[in-house]
């Protein structure tokens, strides 16, 4: 069965709220998660919620910082979470991951990793990067 994410075109599981994303599916037939018309427009709204938001926001540097609001214990097994994104991108949890527009591949690491904790595999790359230029693009 496809996982959730990939079904709606929201690789990191983006609860859905009042906020009225650009690509949003005309129907939104998931209770839970928005859906997205297409992958790379949910890319975009996942890296507007982690540089814009969190980053710029919340000032959120590090992977561990990132995951524990992204993911809190009372709904996941955070620190399972923030290892395995931690192991699959080769960051230290605790190092800051830098200013996003000078650290892309940082960030598009973190944004992949989350991805294959949410759907349990790696979603498609191409998609990504389009979402990377579309977050940048719209800033």
């Amino acid at each position: 069965m496809t996982p959730r994410n990939i079904r709606n075109n929201n690789p990191l599981n983006i609860r859905r709220s009042k906020d009225q994303w650009q690509g949003l599916d005309a129907k939104q037939n998931d209770p839970s998660f928005f859906k997205f018309e297409s992958m790379a427009m949910g890319w975009r709204a996942a890296f507007v919620i982690l540089t814009k938001t969190y980053y710029h926001k919340y000032r959120l540097f590090t992977i561990r910082k990132i995951i524990k609001r992204w993911a809190p214990s009372n709904e996941n097994d955070t620190e399972a979470y923030i290892k395995k994104v931690s192991d699959l991108t080769g960051i230290d949890s605790e190092e800051p991951l830098g200013i996003p527009s000078l650290y892309p591949s940082r960030w598009m690491a973190l944004g992949l990793a989350m991805a294959i904790v949410e759907g349990g595999r790696q979603p498609d790359v191409f998609s990504m990067m389009q979402g990377w230029t579309l977050a940048r693009v719209g800033q």
